[in-house]
């Protein structure tokens, strides 16, 4: 059963980001985080190579997958395998506005179809025993949002859906890109605040434009979870604050230092395995955001980790990059008078 305390804080599933490196990068800065795939569609699942499509280690849990699809039956397949990989949790998309998912009337599409979405839910709850949730959008084009979130959570509820995460935006299908669509259209927290008061038993996270502890903290006085996605990506260093901020629980570790030589093990594991570093590391380029260094640190694995037989000697000299100018920035601190300004970091 999935409860308020599972879906308190989670990151987003994302298109060619949230693999299964990043999950595991993640899953070192936060022991509490619910981690969800890139979204695969029910033909992927069903047809392609699902030894690689679909993959974690163990380390990743909770993990859920999401998927992409809009027929009962293959959705319905498509979680059974799913639920045998070992996943905690099938999502549906109803979300997505992209050109492939609207070529396909899936994601987004699905938000003008409340009773085939309820549809799909009862064949998947029919077909596994991990819960079966639903993220979505608050409309499309000129829906009315109050109608048809409300319309589609009804729906989900009715056919036993176990959570819903609502991004509190609508989709412009037409007009809109799918990176203009995750910033264009206005936020509306409190259309998605009246439904989790409408429906106090179910549990509802928010999406969309949290990008601090303390937004995150304001949400969870209305709704039982967030989810964020880029600011995840973008500052995983974020991350490490969700433990102690969110449950009340110490950081798995005590800095992203430390996160590092957490990670190297996996790393050399991927790369003894045949994988590429570069296929790790750029999920890392915004690691250290705002400190001394991080402009060479990234600038170092964009050149080097993608360069044929890159190793972990590669990541390290980058950290280094970040260690040297740290103790530099230091140096200069404790040189200068106290009532000097401080240096600006580079």
């Amino acid at each position: 059963m999935l409860t308020h305390q599972h879906i308190r804080f989670s990151v987003a599933p994302m298109m060619d980001w949230t693999d299964r490196h990043c999950r595991y990068f993640h899953r070192l800065l936060s022991r509490r985080a619910r981690l969800y795939t890139e979204m695969l569609t029910t033909g992927a699942v069903i047809h392609g190579d699902r030894a690689r499509l679909m993959a974690f280690d163990p380390f990743e849990q909770p993990v859920a997958m999401q998927l992409g699809g809009a027929e009962p039956a293959a959705l319905a397949t498509s979680a059974v395998l799913v639920e045998k990989f070992g996943y905690a949790e099938v999502n549906l998309n109803v979300g997505c506005p992209s050109d492939r998912v609207q070529n396909g009337a899936f994601g987004a599409c699905l938000m003008r179809e409340p009773d085939r979405v309820g549809d799909c839910i009862k064949a998947m709850k029919d077909a596994v025993a991990i819960p079966v949730t639903v993220k979505c959008r608050i409309g499309v084009d000129d829906q009315d949002p109050e109608k048809a979130l409300f319309a589609l959570a009804e729906a989900c509820v009715k056919s036993g859906a176990d959570a819903l995460f609502v991004h509190a935006r609508k989709a412009w299908l037409k007009g809109l890109s799918p990176k203009e669509n995750r910033d264009v259209p206005p936020l509306d927290y409190a259309l998605v605040h009246r439904l989790k008061q409408a429906m106090p038993d179910v549990p509802i996270a928010i999406n969309g434009g949290l990008t601090r502890i303390a937004q995150m903290q304001e949400q969870l006085q209305f709704v039982d979870g967030v989810m964020i996605g880029r600011a995840a990506y973008h500052d995983p260093a974020l991350l490490l604050e969700v433990d102690p901020q969110l449950f009340g629980q110490p950081a798995p570790v005590a800095n992203l230092f430390v996160a590092l030589d957490a990670f190297l093990p996996y790393v050399e594991r991927e790369l003894a395995n045949g994988e590429r570093l570069s296929a790790m590391t750029r999920h890392l380029l915004g690691l250290f955001a705002g400190m001394p260094g991080a402009r060479s640190f990234r600038r170092r694995l964009a050149l080097e980790a993608v360069k044929p037989g890159a190793g972990v000697e590669t990541l390290l000299g980058a950290v280094n990059e970040v260690r040297t100018a740290i103790a530099r920035f230091a140096e200069a601190e404790a040189g200068k008078p106290a009532n000097a300004e401080p240096a600006e970091i580079a």
